[in-house]
This record gives structure tokens, sequence and C-alpha cells, in this order.
């Protein structure tokens, strides 16, 4: 079979599929591998580079799809590249299934799909956890395009002219992007609180250095896949005090909230923002989804009542070196749990993993579901 790598089409998309790394593992399973001319540029991989680990570098777009089995992507294809791919062909990428109003064109021109950011977080599938890899790195950089903004210290100084107190820093979330920033944070000398419903969380957030602050619930805030689930009216408002209440001390707040399937919960009200004092700084992490500010805009950094906020709607992709190492890995092992060994796949439905992760196959939808959030 041929696996194809094209290069990304989305402006502020550096990340590439496939690096020479997992190329030379796929040759060795017995795929051919075929990259196009520039596929890896962004991330820092030379044409060459894939070239010595076996795959073959095709600068004609439509050359590269022509005989595709396989097409491995980044972010799921976009109109005009759906016409390219060879029908029947399996596609692996990150779909956004919840807000992709292509699902359908996928399913009409015969691709199988297999949407990456459903894979079960389950024990064996850890190596294909692309949402957890990516976060990390999410994580990590939001803290450091914090700090670009602040005009101030992180760290406590103590000079001959006086003590300079350090950032007192307030992350929302504590997911993997969550606790890699409150661990990036507190490196570069920061006071970090963190706030999550999930009281699991507490553990996890006081082990890194950081203070636990949390509503006080009997609500199960967790849902079956591990994912922080829509609170009650009761609870939000009470969530909303305690979050004005620290965000009105916060030097720099992190948000990274997310609901699957569901727009970002507001966090950060306008008034919030109001309070803190200025020269502070916000950065939205789920302003792909609506932001968990309402004054966030989606890849701008805007200031509002003497506040900056961040509006990156694609971190990861600005570590894109490092971001597309991980995700190649992630994607490798996905695709190594269906292979033949002889350079074939075995797509088997009865896999967790695989069915978790198919959005359609042979003409048929397998998650409708998603079809009608869509068009909704």
């Amino acid at each position: 079979m041929l696996l194809v790598v094209p290069t990304e089409l989305r402006d502020n998309e550096n990340r590439v599929a496939a690096t020479p790394e997992t190329v030379k593992k796929f040759v060795a399973k017995g795929f051919a591998v075929s990259v196009q001319a520039g596929a890896g540029e962004r991330s820092l991989i030379a044409d060459a580079d894939y070239e010595a680990a076996g795959a073959s570098v095709v600068a004609d777009v439509k050359t590269l799809y022509k005989q595709a089995d396989v097409v491995l992507k980044v972010r799921a294809p976009e109109k005009e590249e759906i016409k390219r791919i060879p029908a029947n062909a399996v596609v692996t990428a990150l779909f956004a299934p919840y807000n992709n109003p292509l699902l359908g064109d996928y399913n009409k021109h015969g691709l199988t799909c297999f949407a990456l950011e459903m894979i079960p977080r389950i024990s064996r599938a850890q190596s294909m956890d692309v949402l957890s890899s990516q976060a990390n790195i999410a994580g990590y950089k939001s803290v450091l395009m914090a700090a670009r903004h602040y005009r101030r210290f992180f760290p406590m100084m103590m000079t001959a002219a006086g003590t300079v107190q350090p950032a007192r820093v307030l992350v929302m979330g504590a997911g993997v992007a969550g606790l890699q920033a409150i661990a990036t944070a507190r490196r570069l000398g920061a006071q970090v609180e963190a706030t999550d419903v999930r009281a699991a969380a507490k553990e996890q957030v006081e082990s890194l250095g950081a203070k636990f602050v949390m509503v006080e619930t009997e609500e199960d805030a967790e849902d079956a896949g591990g994912y922080a689930k829509e609170m009650s009216e009761d609870y939000k408002r009470r969530q909303a005090e305690l979050i004005a209440e620290h965000a009105a001390r916060a030097d720099i707040i992190i948000t990274t909230a997310l609901i699957p399937g569901r727009p970002a919960p507001v966090l950060i009200a306008e008034d919030v923002v109001k309070s803190m004092r200025a020269g502070s700084v916000i950065v939205d992490m789920a302003v792909e989804m609506g932001g968990n500010c309402p004054l966030s805009e989606i890849d701008k950094t805007v200031v509002k009542h003497g506040v900056t906020l961040v509006g990156e709607s694609n971190i990861p992709s600005l570590m894109a070196a490092d971001a597309s190492q991980l995700y190649a890995r992630n994607l490798y092992n996905f695709i190594e749990l269906m292979s033949d060994g002889e350079g074939g796949l075995d797509a088997a439905l009865e896999d967790e993993v695989v069915s978790t992760a198919t959005l359609c196959r042979g003409g048929e939808f397998l998650k409708p579901d998603l079809l009608q959030g869509v068009k909704a």
C-alpha cells in the first residue's frame, strides 16, 4: 500500500503528519511512502531527509494523490483536497468531528476516515493519544507566550534596589495542557494557582507546587472518557464568584477549559477582565471553540481594559518541529495497530481503538450523531 504525506493547506498549520523517523518504520513494515515536496519544511525537515529514510518525494500534488491508498494528515482534508483523494482511500487526521461541516462529503466520496482525536483514553492507546501529546506542547508554549507579553518578572527578584514580587499565575483547567502550564510557570518562578471542576485534579496540581482552588460540590464533574462535563447552573454561579475573586489578584491567566462537542464555557467575564490590573495577560487556549473569555479574538492578540488577550488557535503549530515528531509517532502507532506486517492494513472494527476512531467506512457514516450535530 502507498502512504502519502501532503503539505498542510492551512496557513497557520506548520506541522506535518510523518517524519523521517516514522517513514523509516513504515517502510520496514512493507509500506511505500510518498511525501509532497516541501511538506516538512515548516517543521524543519528537508526533502532529502525523507528520501534518506526511504520515501519518494513528489513535487506535483495531483501525482502524489493519484495512487494513494492511505493519506496521512494533521488537519482534515479541505474541500479541494477531497476531490484529489481516490475513492475508498483511508485518511487519518484530526477531523474536528464536532464542528466539521465536511463530514458528509468525506462519506459521499467513499473515504475511510479515522479521527485521531477520538481514540479512546485507555492504557493500550496511550501511545496514540494525539490530544495529550499536542496539549502538552500547547500548555508549555502558552506560558512562554504570556511571558512575552507580560512586562514584569516571573520570579521573585531580590536586588540592591529592592525586591520584586513574583508573578501570580492562575491556570484554569488541570488537564494535560493545564498541568504543563503549571509546571512551566513554576519553573519560571511564578506563584501558581489552578482550578478544575474535577476534584481528582487536586493531587496532581499540588504535586507541581501550585495551590488548588475549586468549588465544593457533590456533582460528578467527569464523563466516562475522563473529560470535564458541563455542570449545573448553581455550580456555574459559584464557580464564577470563585474565579472572579482569584482572577482579580492574578497577573497572568491561562485558560484551557473545553467540553467535547460543546462551545467552550465562559469563565472570564468582561467584569473580571476589568478587575485585573493593567498589564495583566490572558492566554485563551479555548479560543477556537468560542473562548473561555468572550473578549478573546481568534488568532489575534488584543488589549482590552488594559489586559492583553492572546487568542492563538493553533499553539502546537508554533512549535512545529517537536509537535510533528510527537504527532507522527502517535499516528505511526495507530497505523501499526492495523498493519498486517506486509504493507497492508487490517482495519478490524472489532478493535475498540479502531472502531472508536472510525468516522466513516465504505460509504457508511458510523457516527450519525456527529452529522446531526454539525447540521444543527
